[in-house]
């Protein structure tokens, strides 16, 4: 019990097992790669859900003795727009998701896990490459390769707080477009599960349409982008050592939504060495249902078509918005007999066939190998 436990990787999976670890009396090395936490994020927001189980989000990371030391801010209610353009009020009982801001900032999600680390002791390395583990190691590494991207900018604006979100292949084939507002600041995405290639022409697109539906005005616009690796790990332990985050895929299929997953998989990870359990069942009774219920979303949501997808989405976006997500991530029988072609059709990973590497110059080409 004397030997440091080494994690690699201080994104939010890394964070979190860091912190379970020492609060649990275990002694930390930190080891990340970028020099400074949040390099791959640009201070844009985000949204850590709240939809897929029955326990708030904010309670479970509590439960962990993780504090909300960041900007979490509760989302009930949003404008949704189907491929039509038609406007949906959305709501929500209890907090759709919480909005957070990614990157180094004071109030980011990154620099608020890393001063918890840090206040518990554990030793923080930047810089720092991991070439070889001895001992017990959490690999939390980060995405391999792209599956998902947002694209976009970050901005400053005089519009008033909001959460807008738009379903349409026009703007975001297969995902959806998103315009968040807080603060006065903002963030502006086309979030797409393929058409890479085209990225900055949807990124326009979306611009275009936010202007024209709820008059956005940005200033000092700064472009961003990001990528999430999606897949159903086979197994979550390389070399004996537990993966966690999207280093081992955990990631919701349907909404590339995945920082919850990212920070449960961390906590269990570290979970796992405090109390010598196996790291494979802790992830698979809390995640892995989930996870199963995402892929089935996202295969049929692949599946039906134009047509299809805006029906659907269009139900979504009526009353009680949360109920209907929630009750999409319920086990069901549905669910159970779509699984097994959900799973030979996705399990790879989504595999965007316009992201060649030649000529291309989405967010995962242009520096995948850099973030």
């Amino acid at each position: 019990m004397s030997a440091a436990v080494t994690v690699v990787g201080a994104g939010p999976a890394g964070l979190a097992a860091a912190i379970v670890l020492a609060k649990g009396g275990r002694d930390v090395e930190l080891h990340e790669w970028h020099r400074h936490v949040g390099a791959r994020f640009h201070g844009d927001f985000q949204g850590l859900e709240n939809w897929s189980c029955d326990e708030d989000t904010l309670c479970e990371l509590q439960s962990w003795g993780i504090d909300i030391n960041f900007l979490a801010h509760p989302v009930r209610t949003g404008t949704g727009f189907d491929a039509r353009g038609r406007r949906h009020e959305i709501s929500a009982r209890r907090p759709l998701y919480y909005l957070v801001e990614r990157g180094g900032s004071v109030q980011s999600l990154e620099y608020g896990l890393l001063k918890q680390a840090e206040a518990l002791g554990v030793r923080v390395h930047f810089g720092s490459r991991v070439r070889e583990t001895e001992g017990e190691t959490i690999l939390a590494g980060g995405p391999r390769k792209a599956d998902i991207i947002a694209s976009g900018y970050v901005f400053e604006t005089e519009c008033e707080d909001g959460a807008y979100i738009a379903f349409d292949d026009r703007l975001a084939p297969r995902g959806y477009a998103y315009l968040l507002v807080h603060q006065g600041r903002g963030t502006i995405a086309a979030c797409l599960f393929s058409g890479f290639k085209r990225q900055q022409e949807f990124v326009e697109r979306t611009c275009d349409f936010f202007r024209e539906k709820v008059g956005l005005v940005m200033r000092n616009e700064q472009a961003f982008g990001g990528y999430g690796n999606l897949r159903l790990p086979r197994s979550a332990v390389q070399g004996r050592h537990p993966v966690a985050g999207e280093h081992a895929g955990f990631q919701d299929a349907l909404a590339g939504f995945g920082l919850r997953y990212s920070i449960t998989s961390g906590a269990l990870a570290a979970q796992s060495i405090l109390e010598n359990r196996s790291y494979e069942q802790l992830w698979r009774r809390l995640l892995l249902p989930r996870m199963k219920a995402g892929f089935v979303n996202r295969f049929v949501f692949n599946s039906i078509g134009t047509t299809g997808r805006h029906w659907v989405t269009a139900k979504l976006m009526q009353a009680n918005t949360g109920e209907r997500l929630h009750k999409l991530y319920a086990a069901s029988s549905l669910h159970a007999m779509l699984f097994p072609a959900a799973e030979r059709r996705l399990r790879r990973g989504l595999h965007d066939p316009s992201c060649d590497h030649q000529d291309c110059t989405c967010v995962w080409c242009e520096h995948g190998t850099a973030f």
